[in-house]
């Protein structure tokens, strides 16, 4: 089998676009799932069950079921209820929703290390939740916890393909349809493989530095 170069030349606008697309999703998809896991989080410290025990429960099911599950139920059965979104929408709302409640326990996690201490210092300074949780309690917990973040966010990178199965135009659907329109498959999914590993290795060298510095 013959390596052909010009099948790589003639992927790589297809292969910009998909990049893009993978990007956006990332991005937003870590914003959503770093905002809404810290809203479970508090959800787990709510001092009322009825509270902690409904968020737990969801947290639960969407940690358990798989990601593909999740996809298909937003794209093809919420329109059945009069909910419909754009398949890039509904792709970077379930990767920020599913992986919410991974960064949710991570950020329990940096929360449970906080010594007690710190909380009474806060309550004897009689200072107010928000404060508390904002300029005591989160810094200290954030530094713990930032490279378990940065590993979800190379795990979200790796699960975009996922997206392609409701047709968002990712790395993995562009190479598809270049495979379709060319009849040749070898050159454009080793190009995409290639690119996520561009993309990731130094994304996980970046976290593992982060990690030795936040440790000093």
């Amino acid at each position: 089998m013959n390596w052909d170069w010009s099948a790589v030349v003639d992927f790589l606008p297809r292969l910009w676009d998909g990049l893009l697309v993978t990007l956006q999703v990332l991005v937003l998809g870590s914003l959503i799932s770093f905002s809404l896991g810290l809203v479970w989080a508090a959800g787990f410290r709510a001092p009322s069950r009825l509270v902690r025990w409904p968020v737990q429960a969801v947290t639960e099911f969407i940690r358990t079921t798989p990601l593909l599950v999740q996809l298909f139920f937003l794209f093809f059965v919420l329109p059945e209820w009069g909910v419909q979104f754009s398949a890039f929408t509904t792709g970077t709302i379930a990767i920020g929703l599913h992986y919410s409640t991974y960064t949710a326990q991570v950020y329990r996690a940096g929360i449970d290390a906080v010594p007690a201490g710190q909380w009474e210092a806060a309550t004897a300074l009689s200072l107010p939740a928000h404060r508390t949780w904002f300029t005591v309690i989160l810094p200290q917990a954030l530094r713990r916890i930032v490279p378990a973040l940065g590993n979800y966010v190379i795990a979200m990178l790796k699960d975009t393909p996922l997206l392609a199965a409701i047709s968002v135009l990712e790395l993995l659907q562009q190479s598809r349809l270049e495979s379709a329109a060319t009849f040749q498959y070898t050159e454009p999914l080793t190009v995409v493989g290639v690119a996520f590993i561009l993309i990731a290795y130094p994304a996980s060298l970046l976290v593992r530095t982060l990690e030795r510095r936040l440790a000093r």
